[in-house]
């Protein structure tokens, strides 16, 4: 596990939700996404919510994903709340607000929110619930899931304010990426309709533009990645479609952190 005392202060971290990003699938193309799997393989990992908007309620509070494994004792996390009379590991950072974007900005972070699928579009005040855990949150047409293009249009926008960013100010970059939530039949010609196969397209093609991402964050200086899904979905396994449901396909997540 990282120590994550030795990162809060002295790196930028940047948070990458896959949204709806199964794990098999993930696994699948695990050799063909250089960016997100070149240092290492993905983890299996349980999601605490199986819809984007509760995962990330979680996932703000310092709930990421749990190793999917019955060995509590690997079940440390990286973020905890103060004051809760819970047992914590040394290496966990602390912090003293309701969420951890918060609190990373109390430590001198500048919270940013690239947000994707439609609970960050802020068009209506669901909607501007998560984006408004951040100091600044954008959203486009572009950014969404119908655009076949999104994430190089969201990483083109995190480039330009990575740009303009003050180099001595440590930023916390969080980015949902939409284009492996469906619709996502379009990565794969002639495809009418979304699958395990279009999926496994929709991430190849996320991984291919996360690397300028990567690159600039590595020239800022020292960053540390999460890249997890929020949840998977159903493509009819036992009968079941798409997600807010409790099947394996959608409670299991791929999960990774890593130094770039």
């Amino acid at each position: 596990m990282t120590d994550m005392n030795q990162v809060v202060g002295s790196h930028d971290i940047l948070m990458i939700t896959l949204d709806t990003l199964r794990y098999d699938v993930a696994k699948l193309e695990e050799t063909n996404c250089p960016n997100l799997c070149g240092s290492g393989p993905w983890e299996k990992r349980h999601t605490p919510g199986s819809f984007t908007y509760a995962a990330h309620h979680a996932f703000f509070g310092g709930f990421l994903p749990t190793p999917a494994n019955t060995d509590k004792n690997s079940h440390v996390r990286l973020f905890h709340s103060k004051h809760t009379g819970l047992r914590t590991d040394p290496r966990t950072w602390l912090f003293d607000a309701p969420d951890i974007v918060s609190g990373l900005s109390a430590e001198g972070y500048r919270t940013i929110c690239i947000g994707g699928v439609i609970f960050f579009t802020k068009k209506v005040p669901l909607a501007r619930v998560l984006p408004g855990y951040f100091q600044e949150s954008y959203w486009r047409m572009t950014f969404g899931v119908t655009n076949p293009r999104s994430t190089e249009h969201q990483v083109n926008h995190a480039l330009k304010l990575l740009r303009e960013a003050d180099p001595k100010q440590r930023l916390f970059l969080f980015l949902n990426v939409s284009a492996i939530h469906g619709p996502n039949h379009y990565y794969v010609p002639g495809a009418r309709q979304d699958s395990v196969a279009t999926q496994r397209a929709a991430i190849r093609y996320v991984d291919q533009q996360l690397g300028p991402l990567f690159d600039a964050m590595r020239e800022r200086g020292p960053a540390f990645c999460l890249a997890f899904s929020d949840h998977g979905t159903a493509y009819g396994e036992d009968g079941y479609q798409g997600h807010r449901l409790a099947h394996e396909v959608v409670w299991n997540v791929p999960y990774r952190e890593f130094f770039l």
